[in-house]
């Protein structure tokens, strides 16, 4: 009992930080599990059921207001949901998950997701700006106007490779659904707008963290006590960062939480290797 009070006390403070940064709470908790002690792929199967109950709700939120381009959705999980299902069915059979080099392998992809999302976190704003800014008709027209016709005319190729990576990513880390993801449609689809980009990500992260859940949930690799103290502990403290959202500096929070993310990233990737 004192155990699942700490992980629900533990949890709220990651729900707290993704209500007030609005980071997805893949990149802090499957690190945050690791660090109490759950073996890599418990930890990741467990975070991967909860993100998907989660942000379902997300999804009929941004159908009913049409910020959801289904057909980018389509595209991204026709690559993701294969992807997912073929790791979880073909590779990670009875004698690789008892072997030692399973934990490795997920524990180096959960690193190198996390320094991307930190990276990803850091330089958000420039991506924006870059993409929405104010000198955004020269940007386009200096830079992005090649990239644009050569996605114009390979859209569902790019769109259907980024799904095969996201689900790669997604399945052997639990990390990459939310900023990674989102980053990546701002730069192939630069004239959608940012809740368009915000809903489509979350209706594709929705059938992607499902299915690579219950991939580990058929291996069984989930805990049913840590998933039911995800829930509880980090819905509310979801609201209370979301109302606290406007009174602390969100800047200065993603800074911290972006160096914070690299630092356990290169941990993680590099403590694999040795």
């Amino acid at each position: 009992m004192d155990s699942l009070a700490l992980y629900i006390l533990a949890v709220a403070g990651v729900g707290f930080t993704v209500g007030l940064t609005g980071v997805g709470g893949g990149s802090l908790m499957t690190p945050l599990l690791l660090l109490f002690g759950f073996p890599a792929p418990v930890a990741i199967g467990t975070d991967l059921l909860y993100a998907g109950v989660t942000k379902s709700s997300g999804v009929w939120f941004h159908h009913l207001k049409h910020h959801i381009k289904w057909r980018v959705v389509l595209l991204l999980a026709a690559g993701s949901l294969p992807m997912s299902l073929g790791l979880n069915l073909f590779v990670m059979d009875e004698s690789f998950r008892s072997s030692e080099h399973f934990e490795s392998l997920l524990t180096t992809t959960l690193g190198v997701m996390l320094v991307l999302t930190a990276l990803v976190i850091v330089f958000q704003d420039r991506i924006q700006q870059r993409l929405n800014g104010d000198n955004c008709h020269a940007a386009r027209r200096r830079f992005l106007v090649p990239r644009e016709g050569f996605a114009q005319q390979h859209a569902g190729v790019i769109t259907f490779a980024m799904g095969l990576l996201l689900g790669l990513a997604v399945t052997l880390s639990s990390v990459g659904a939310g900023a990674f993801g989102a980053a990546a449609l701002f730069i192939l689809y630069p004239r959608m707008k940012a809740v368009e980009i915000i809903g489509t990500d979350i209706a594709h992260a929705v059938p992607l963290t499902l299915v690579a859940g219950l991939g580990y949930l058929y291996n069984g690799l989930v805990d049913f006590t840590l998933l039911f103290s995800l829930l509880c502990g980090s819905l509310p403290g979801i609201w209370l960062g979301t109302y606290c959202g406007s009174m602390l500096p969100e800047k200065i929070m993603r800074g911290v939480l972006g160096v914070l993310l690299l630092g356990l990233g290169l941990n993680f990737s590099l403590g694999a290797v040795h």
